[in-house]
């Protein structure tokens, strides 16, 4: 049998994805809850509680895939599931793709 394919998602759904795999830690040395996407290299922020945490780590979910897709990097494949992404040209077709449409 051949490998199978990733499931397309949208952007919510591919970082409900990357969330699912997040690591949530006590800072060491200041009083805040560190949080990383190991999906994402390099992506991780942290907050002042576990909430705050996680919803920084959401906008910095966010901003690595824009900057990915700015540049033209392929994302990884997430527990199976890869970001939906429209053909076409320019900022517009750039846009859908963040926002998760599919045409």
């Amino acid at each position: 049998m051949g490998r199978k394919s990733p499931r397309r998602v949208t952007l919510r759904g591919y970082v409900a994805e990357v969330l699912k795999n997040a690591i949530y830690e006590k800072g060491e040395a200041l009083d805040v809850v560190v949080a990383e996407a190991p999906d994402l290299p390099g992506c991780f922020t942290q907050g002042a509680s576990f909430e705050e945490a996680r919803e920084n780590l959401i906008d910095a979910i966010e901003v690595w895939i824009m900057a990915g897709l700015q540049s033209g990097e392929e994302l990884p494949v997430v527990n199976g599931c890869q970001l939906a992404i429209t053909a076409g040209q320019g900022r517009r077709a750039r846009g859908k793709a963040l926002a998760g449409v599919q045409t």
